[in-house]
Formats: C-alpha cells, structure tokens, sequence
C-alpha cells in the first residue's frame, strides 16, 4: 500500500518552481505583445524553451520521473568511507535528505544539518524536522541555520561532513575552495569527508588536479577526485554544466 501524501516525507526539487513561473510568466507576456510587434515571437519561442528546459528537468529530478534527484544525492554516501560512530555534519542540507540519509544508514550516529534557508529556495528548518520525525530519525538530527561560509563550529568537531552540490551556490565567497577549507576546518584529524560539487567546471574551480594539489597543501591525509556527471542513470539533458554536467565528489580522510 502506498504511503499517504501527508506521511511521506518532502524533500523537494532542485528545480524549483520559480524556475518554471518567471520563464512561461514572461513567455505569456511577450507572446501577447507580439501581436502588436510580431518580432517579438522570437524572444516569446526563447522563453517558451526555457520552461519547457526546466519543466522536464523538474520531472526527471522527481520520484515519477527516474528520482535522479535521489540518487546523484546518494552518491554522497556511497563514497564516505566512515564506520558510523560519532558526528556528522551535512553542509547545505536543504530539505534535509542527506541529513537523515546519514542518521539511516550510520545508526550509531548524530547527524547535524546546516543551511541558510534562504529566499531562493523552497527549503525550510521546519521541513527538515518533519522529514526527520517522518523517517523515525528526528532522536538523532539536528537542523540548524548556518552559512557555508562561516559555520558555527569548534575545529575538529566532527568525524564526518558531507555536502552536496552547495559550495557552486554561496555567493558571498568568491573562491569556492575557501568553502572547502572551511568545511574540512570542523573535521577532527582522521575524518572523513565526501563533498559533491560542480567540480569539473573549471571557471569555478579551476583544474581538478591543481585542486586536490591545493587541498593537499592544506595537511589533508588522503583526498580524491571521482567524476560522477557521467554516471548512466543521468539523462543527457541534464548534463549542462550548470546542472550536472560537471559534478564530481571529493572524498577522502583528513
């Protein structure tokens, strides 16, 4: 028996539905005007494939439409080499999946979701909470608002940190590996990380080999690159890279 809409957890959609409103809001309003200036169906025919770009991302991201959304978030986990025992902390957690993906799968495990919450996104602490409640975690997470960029936390205060596509999104930090070092800063000595970014887009951050070089020079044990935007259950047309056409995970052990 399926699971009733108001017992299942909501962990919402990467593509948000801002994405859809603005493009055919303004698709609707050219169109019309271009009655009275007729070139202006062109701007109406680019605005149209914007929505119609995001409407099917939107779908292919959802549970109905392959759940790619899940499962490049698992990918995360599949590549934290942890034994589970002690604090985690899921950078940029959203709705909260990974968060409690950790506390699912680590059962000895407190798992610590932070994230901003802001305007941009259809996110909130009190979702998280409900979702964590709903997946019979909510003894063992814990949400709290926090920027990437500054997070209230001792050094070393964590045995793991994951993160998922957040680094590429905090605009008040230029140089995303300062995002990086700040995430590494709240893991003890011989934690263990797995942060999945935008990391193959060289015009963020740069070529990956000087990046792990970079990371290296910081006093970190081991650390890998593993490109996953060409992992097969990813449809090609979500593989532009400001989608996940350059996503990969840094992993490894402080």
């Amino acid at each position: 028996m399926n699971q009733p809409a108001a017992n299942k957890p909501d962990y919402g959609n990467w593509v948000s539905t801002r994405l859809l409103y603005i493009p055919g809001a303004i698709c609707l309003l050219v169109a019309g005007l271009s009655f009275l200036i007729p070139a202006l169906a062109v701007f109406a025919i680019a605005f149209l494939a914007v929505f119609v770009y995001f409407a099917h991302a939107r779908y292919r991201l959802s549970p109905r439409g392959g759940n790619v959304q899940a499962r490049v978030q698992a990918l995360v986990l599949d590549h934290l080499d942890w034994e589970g025992e002690g604090k985690a902390i899921d950078i940029g957690c959203g709705n909260g999946p990974l968060t409690i993906a950790v506390a699912k799968r680590f059962p000895k495990a407190e798992a610590i979701g932070v994230d901003s919450w802001g305007a941009a996104w259809e996110y909130s602490k009190g979702v998280c909470e409900r979702n964590a409640e709903i997946e019979g975690v909510s003894e063992r997470t814990t949400f709290q608002r926090a920027s990437a960029a500054a997070l209230p936390f001792e050094d070393s205060t964590f045995e793991a940190a994951v993160s998922n596509l957040v680094f590429h999104e905090v605009r008040q930090v230029r140089d995303k590996k300062a995002l990086i070092k700040e995430a590494l800063r709240v893991v003890r000595k011989g934690g263990r990380f797995a942060f999945q970014d935008l990391f193959l887009w060289k015009s963020v951050y740069g070529d990956p080999q000087e990046l792990l070089a970079t990371i290296r020079e910081w006093g970190i044990e081991e650390v890998r690159f593993v490109p996953t935007r060409d992992l097969k259950f990813i449809p090609r047309a979500l593989k532009l890279p400001f989608m996940l056409g350059t996503i990969g995970i840094l992993e490894g052990k402080k």
